[in-house]
């Protein structure tokens, strides 16, 4: 077969199966298989080369991966998403062959070319993961490992971490792969049980899971909504409506003392502060739940622009606390550069009026009356979960529990809503924290400070939980340390590849 078209089909089926690793498939082995493919597919490449390679491989995993947008806003943002980020993942290919064509990875190098592989790697998703636009964390492939024994080294480490083990495991079954072919056995026997010793590592990190500080015990609604993907946003009174008659049916199955009620994000999209209507099916759920309501809404107080908002409000009717989500999603709840993208889609003239960043920490404080404390909790909203350092900022602000109310509406039977679920659990690994993802549709979820899947709803129905939630204050290494994992991830790897590229350079020219 001709090298272009074994490249090609290793890119293009590395990318196919790096998808088919996260849900719905979730077979997540595959994303070593995938990595693999792709250093096999890298391995002659020069820098340019590399990009396109790797923009292949890229665009091959995010079109399916994100079909999600094709469902919510149509063809023409979803493919464009899909090749914008594809890009950015390219620069990947670009820095690697870079690193491997150096003198720094010549002669006795090749053993920790893996290594190389897996910073440049991370380094890559953290530069997507904050440009442009604030980032789109969105199919790192730290989250598709939630399952396996390496998801444990968030507890350490984080995403940026996990992400180096992973494509550093990647790597080194890619070598395997190709000192085979190439007859170099030792290499051959070598890599893939440094693969495995790092693959199981996770093993011996103490994940525990017992409550520190006691238990929170939280009614969580999925109210429901028609699935009709953005047309679902005009059922505006019809969701706060679903999600009273949620509460009542939660109160109703006596399922034991609530000290906190949670709805998801947009499930009083009117303002209870505002419309009196609101205010009523609010404040009747709180009373009824006996129990201080946490939900989600729209702030349109501001002169320009509206916030997203969570309020926790009182069985009285009064606010307690609010949290405004502090990254919106560019061109779904804001639209950057509106003019320009206006040629490409008229459906960002669905947004209106944009949402604005709010300030401060995603925490909401919780009195709670049988522990005769306030609990300091999470919430990071909707996308939000995928940014490790929103999370990790929330924990490191008193958060003991997290709660991610979010709104699935829009994405239709996809699999966005289980691939955020895969975030939530994640996020449970590295901040040591139960955590509970609730969406106005599903799929919603209970989940342990290890990870575990405890408790699951299904799509497009109406469900509750009751869950009891143990509350912990232990800070993670993951936590402590977040900004030197954070940065330091995205610094090694441009040290890296600006070092190789600057000896390739003298090496040439003789400087």
């Amino acid at each position: 077969m001709p090298r272009f078209l074994t490249t090609m089909v290793l890119a293009v089926g590395g990318g196919l199966v790096m998808n088919a690793g996260f849900p719905d498939l979730g077979w997540w082995p595959l994303i070593y298989v995938s990595l693999a493919m792709l250093w096999l597919a890298l391995a002659q490449a020069t820098v340019w080369r590399g990009f396109l390679i790797t923009w292949v491989f890229a665009i091959s995993f995010l079109l399916p991966h994100l079909t999600w947008a094709d469902a919510s806003v149509g063809l023409v943002p979803w493919v464009a998403l899909s090749i914008a980020e594809g890009a950015f993942i390219a620069l990947f290919g670009a820095g690697w062959a870079a690193v491997r064509r150096s003198p720094l990875m010549h002669g006795r190098a090749t053993w920790w070319s893996p290594l190389a592989f897996g910073l440049v790697w991370v380094g890559m998703e953290q530069l997507r993961s904050m440009i442009p636009f604030g980032g789109f964390p969105w199919g790192r492939i730290a989250f598709s490992q939630v399952d396996a024994p390496i998801a444990r080294i968030a507890w350490l480490g984080g995403l940026p971490l996990t992400t180096l083990a992973v494509a550093t495991v990647g790597a080194l079954l890619g070598l395997a792969i190709e000192a085979m072919l190439t007859r170099r056995l030792v290499l051959a026997g070598v890599a893939p049980i440094a693969g495995a010793a790092l693959f199981i590592s996770g093993l011996f990190l103490p994940l525990d899971t017992q409550a520190t500080d006691g238990t929170l015990r939280v009614g969580a609604v999925q109210g429901n909504v028609p699935n009709a993907g953005l047309d679902a946003f005009s059922q505006a009174r019809q969701v706060t409506t679903n999600h009273h008659d949620g509460t009542m049916a939660l109160v109703e199955s006596e399922p034991g003392p609530i000290d906190l009620l949670l709805w998801p994000e947009n499930s009083s999209d009117y303002d209870p502060r505002a419309d009196e209507e609101s205010r009523e099916l609010v404040t009747s759920s709180a009373q009824a739940a006996q129990a201080p309501l946490l939900l989600g809404t729209n702030d349109y107080s501001p002169e320009v622009g509206r916030y997203n908002s969570m309020l926790l409000w009182s069985t009285s009717g009064q606010v307690l606390d609010t949290y405004n989500k502090q990254r919106p999603a560019p061109f779904a709840e804001y639209i950057p550069l509106r003019s320009f993208v206006r040629n490409f889609s008229d459906a960002v003239d669905l947004v209106q009026t944009e949402v604005l960043a709010g300030e401060g920490k995603a925490t909401i404080h919780v009195p709670v009356a049988a522990l005769d404390r306030v609990v300091t909790v999470g919430t990071p909203i909707c996308f939000e979960i995928a940014y490790d350092t929103i999370v990790t900022d929330a924990v490191a602000d008193g958060a003991e529990v997290l709660l991610v109310p979010t709104n699935n509406a829009s994405f239709g039977l996809t699999a966005e809503s289980t691939q955020q679920l895969q975030m939530t659990r994640f996020a449970a690994i590295t901040t040591g924290r139960a955590a509970i993802q609730i969406s106005t549709v599903g799929v919603s979820g209970v989940v342990a400070p290890n990870g575990r899947l405890l408790e699951e709803t299904d799509l497009f129905t109406a469900e509750q939980i009751y869950a009891t939630m143990p509350l912990r204050t232990e800070t993670t290494p993951a936590v402590g340390l977040r900004y030197l994992w954070h940065w330091g991830f995205l610094l090694v790897p441009v040290i890296l590849v600006a070092s190789a590229a600057g000896r390739s350079l003298r090496e040439r020219y003789d400087w």
